[in-house]
């Protein structure tokens, strides 16, 4: 059973600014919870008990969003609010969550390369730190578990997105194996419409063999001279196994301003405090238009 995770949520948050320049992005709010806790939340319901979170320079927020708030816990105490209490306490008590960091911004593979010790020599699951993957029967990070349980091999979340779409992701060249599963012959990142041997995307969930850090180490530099995970794939499954899986579910893009306020609607309207409200308030919105 994978037991461990890795998180890395090291990026400057471009996108997002200003408000990144002070806040990390991945602590930005969905309704009124970071993204990050959600990646957590997801993780913990997949049965993993061990978190490492690779952080970069400005990301202490997340550090302490996981960590026992004493003052804030005691005045909610005091007003006797016990319900809020209980959710504050909750988080500091979700997984054992240890921290690195990121000591330059040198690309997603080498954030992943600071987790080898850590993994001991094990399969650990890797969620990205700044994406939303929902699922409405069974987590991502567990349907993609349950996969490595049968093949004992990598395997890595898909997505079907449109055609003409494909030259923004990293997409997967291999054949179908059994009901959503396939097995992958090569990753290719961003391919033209033209060359893409599909249209089904990375999804920013991964489970990997801890053999993924021999081929992090041997790879040379590549898009913005940085360490690509991407480019170890390509390595690694020319000489093992590694499978994609189209789980069921769906990807919330949050890396840009319209999805993220797609996603905070559409987490809003599912919030029993003020769904009702919000649906009701976005009917009379339209009408006005």
């Amino acid at each position: 059973m994978i037991k461990k995770a890795v998180i890395p949520a090291a990026g400057y948050g471009t996108r997002f600014l200003p408000i990144t320049k002070s806040q990390p992005k991945e602590m930005i709010p969905i309704v009124d919870t970071p993204v990050i806790q959600y990646v957590v939340e997801e993780a913990v319901a997949s049965g993993i008990t061990d978190i490492l979170m690779i952080i970069g320079k400005g990301k202490r927020a997340i550090e302490e969003h996981f960590d026992r708030s004493p003052l804030l816990e005691e005045s909610l105490l005091e007003k006797k609010n016990f319900e809020m209490l209980e959710k504050i306490r909750n988080i500091s008590k979700l997984a054992n969550i240890h921290f690195v960091w990121q000591k330059e911004m040198n690309g997603l593979g080498d954030a992943i390369r600071y987790a080898r010790y850590h993994v001991n020599n094990e399969p650990f699951a890797v969620l990205l730190g700044d994406t939303l993957v929902k699922s409405e029967t069974t987590p991502v990070t567990q349907q993609l578990i349950n996969v490595f349980a049968r093949y004992k091999s990598s395997v890595v979340a898909l997505e079907e997105v449109k055609p003409e779409l494909v030259n923004r992701y990293g997409v997967i060249d291999g054949r179908l194996l059994e009901d959503h599963v396939y097995m992958a012959s090569d990753w290719i990142e961003k391919p033209s419409i033209a060359e893409a041997p599909s249209n089904l995307a990375v999804a920013s969930r991964y489970i990997f063999t801890p053999e993924i850090f021999d081929y992090l180490e041997n790879i040379p530099p590549g898009k913005n001279n940085e360490i690509q995970l991407t480019d170890a794939m390509r390595l690694m499954v020319k000489h093992q196994a590694m499978y994609g899986l189209k789980f069921d579910g769906k990807r919330y893009d949050i890396g840009n301003k319209l999805g993220f306020l797609k996603t905070n609607i559409i987490y809003g309207l599912r919030d029993e405090e003020i769904g009702e409200s919000l649906r009701n308030w976005l009917l009379d919105f339209v009408k006005e238009l």
